[in-house]
């Protein structure tokens, strides 16, 4: 017991970071609460920096500590750590302002959680704990696009859920246990592995964003704050993909569960880039393309027991997706949520023009960046394990890519006879300079990176 209590120091320090938060929010005292919640994630993230090569479990294997999960609390606390900063710029002085920090801690925790998945009861509490808090975000503001965002994401979060505990329950019928390890007993009886798979896959899809199952992104994301949506679009995602990777990595592949996720990857990939082509509000064209985003995540889990890059690829790709999306969200907060509030933009404001072309030339994956060297692994995954077709419509994909982001670049160097001067917004530029570093930083050192990882 002493052994696992250390090992799940930093999980522990975010949520005493979060009672005191509460405590501090109660006293109104929301700069406070912004003070003990970065404390509290910086701390968790220096402890979890020690446990790097690490590979166990606690609990009686409910919770893992290996790659995945420690990674994930690498990629995770610090995207909450920026994801606060524009909290921050856009939500200090309201009423609730510390409830918001409190709400990302939570969510974050939960995430944690998920990519450390080792019991399918772990799992429904960290898809439980995640959807409650996200809930309260995006109906923040208290205004009928919020309050409707917030009651489709609710309702379309209950039936998701219900259909993936339900459909757990076969797996426990298959396996007389709630242990992801006891999956490979499920060997022999493929139609239950399939049943609690498809709904696992309905359960995490919703979270991820998935398609078919993406119905509650743009509202939501629109409907919240930008930070909130940028928030949303990162920290839920990763761990809800992260989790279903530890699902993934012990399911016997004669269940036939490639198939369906390589699916699930061509529909996410492809609807998403197509209607992110025909979005002029910026947040939504945003939401569409991390549902699109969110395919590409899941070439890695198809290569998964095939293929040695399948969890560095993971790992690589989630770590970029996180800097380069949240340093795009980071500069459409400075300067607005329509497309025509970027004209000259560029032009007027060069060095946040130069990082906003570089986002988005990330997020379509030209070298050298960091989402560059994310997709390359991710291909590379999936050719190792025979999908060569899907890594060729992801390709496509990719160029499809290109003419959704070109939308937003093209009006940023635009000649404009009026002039807008952008409101002075510290924490904003303090996490696009972040986003910025590590976005053309991993790229750069991705060989030392995957070193690391391997």
């Amino acid at each position: 017991m002493k052994t696992d209590l250390i090992l799940l120091m930093p999980e522990i320090t975010v949520a005493i970071g979060v009672v005191f938060a509460l405590i501090a929010e109660m006293f109104r005292a929301s700069r406070t609460a912004f003070w003990i919640t970065l404390t509290a994630l910086a701390v968790a993230t220096g402890l979890t920096i020690p446990m790097l090569g690490l590979d166990t479990f606690v609990f009686e294997g409910t919770y893992r500590i290996d790659t995945l999960s420690i990674w994930a609390k690498l990629i995770l606390l610090p995207a909450t750590v920026m994801s606060v900063f524009l909290a921050r710029s856009e939500l200090g002085g309201t009423d609730r302002e510390g409830a918001v920090y409190i709400l990302m801690s939570l969510v974050t925790l939960a995430a944690i959680f998920l990519s450390g998945v080792g019991d399918t009861m772990l799992l429904v509490l960290g898809v439980l704990l995640a959807g409650l808090a996200s809930f309260a975000l995006v109906a923040y503001p208290r205004n009928d696009a919020a309050t409707e965002a917030a009651m489709k994401f609710f309702v379309f979060a209950s039936v998701t859920g219900a259909i993936m505990v339900f459909g757990l329950s076969y797996w426990f019928a298959g396996t007389g246990s709630t242990l992801l390890d006891d999956l490979p007993l499920l060997g022999d009886k493929p139609i239950l592995a399939i049943l609690g798979l498809l709904s696992v896959l309905v359960g995490l899809g919703y979270k991820a964003a998935l398609a078919p199952f993406h119905f509650w992104a743009p509202d939501a994301y629109d409907g919240a704050p930008v930070s909130v949506a940028a928030y949303m679009s990162v920290v839920p995602k990763t761990g809800a993909i992260f989790a279903l990777a530890q699902v993934i990595s012990t399911l016997p592949v004669s269940s036939g569960w490639p198939m369906a996720v390589s699916i699930l990857a061509v529909l996410s990939m492809t609807y998403g880039y197509l209607a992110a082509l025909v979005q002029n509000n910026i947040v939504r064209l945003l939401a569409y393309s991390s549902i699109a985003q969110a395919g590409y995540f899941l070439l890695a889990i198809v290569a998964i027991g095939t293929s040695d890059l399948s969890l560095t690829a993971l790992v690589i790709f989630a770590a970029a997706y996180a800097a380069m999306n949240l340093g795009a969200f980071a500069v459409i907060m400075r300067v607005g949520r329509n497309l025509h509030e970027l004209i000259a933009m560029g032009r007027r404001h060069v060095m946040l023009g130069v990082a906003m072309v570089i986002f988005l030339l990330s997020l379509t994956g030209i070298p050298p960046l960091a989402g560059f060297v994310g997709k390359f692994l991710l291909f590379a995954a999936a050719i190792e394990a025979d999908f060569l077709w899907l890594t060729i419509i992801a390709i496509l994909n990719s160029v499809l890519s290109l003419a959704v982001y070109l939308r937003l670049v093209i009006p940023m160097y635009q000649k404009a006879e009026n002039k807008v001067a952008l409101t002075p917004m510290p924490w904003v530029s303090i996490t696009w300079i972040f986003a910025l570093f590590f976005t053309i930083g991993i790229g750069m050192l991705a060989q030392t990176i995957l070193g690391k990882i391997g």
